[in-house]
């Protein structure tokens, strides 16, 4: 990148917060080695993202601080805003206002966040080139595939780094995405280090289980059922 390119200042304007405090490094280098679902049960079944957003390639794994945007329906002109407010490592987080049907995301975008060094997408909604999504590496989960093309409103409202609602779970800038192929959680920056924690626990415990199992042992006595 050259000089001239990365001096160039991030969006900016009405909805867009680009100052967020963010889940610390080490917390999330810790995160990479465990499944979505452990963090989830570890957290006391928090933090279920829509179960309809999977990875686009089976062994896609997203896991970093959010940078949260709320997109106008059938609109992807704040995703491209987002990906230069967002930072290395950082994965985006996209509400698409229920407007499923749209490829929102494709290959020129994976190639910018990809040389942002962005640490993934996790969309609401449908993205296309999903062939190419695949092979391309940047890991990308989403509703699924759809080639209708999306408008640049200049006009429309939509909001960076502000709290989003998926369902029943509100994601805020900074917080803690992993997924897998089971699925997305989002862990609260302020129980992030906690809970990473007790989900590595969890780990060692249910290990010591599959070597019981395997030595004979039912699960009706090992859980006490």
């Amino acid at each position: 990148m050259s000089a001239a390119r990365s001096a160039l200042p991030a969006p900016s304007g009405p909805g867009i917060c680009v100052d967020i405090q963010r889940t610390d490094a080490a917390t999330v280098a810790a995160a990479r080695a465990l499944p979505a679902a452990t963090l989830h049960e570890a957290g006391g079944r928090i933090g279920v993202m829509p179960s309809a957003i999977k990875p686009v390639a089976p062994a896609f794994r997203v896991c970093g601080p959010a940078v949260t945007v709320h997109s106008p329906g059938g609109d992807n002109l704040w995703l491209h805003r987002a990906l230069y407010v967002a930072q290395p490592g950082d994965v985006l987080v996209v509400h698409v206002s229920g407007v499923y049907d749209f490829g929102y995301w494709g290959e020129i975008m994976s190639a910018a966040a990809r040389a942002r060094q962005l640490g993934g997408l996790v969309i609401d909604g449908c993205v296309r080139d999903g062939a190419i999504l695949a092979d391309f590496g940047f890991p990308v989960f989403a509703r699924g595939l759809c080639i209708r093309g999306t408008g640049k409103d200049y006009g429309a409202r939509g909001w960076i780094n502000h709290p989003v609602l998926f369902d029943d779970v509100t994601v805020n800038a900074g917080d803690l995405m992993v997924g897998d192929v089971d699925g997305v959680v989002a862990i609260p920056r302020e129980r992030a280090s906690e809970l990473v924690s007790a989900a590595a626990e969890r780990e060692i415990k249910e290990a010591a289980i599959i070597k019981r199992i395997e030595a004979g042992e039912r699960t009706l006595e090992v859980y006490n059922f």
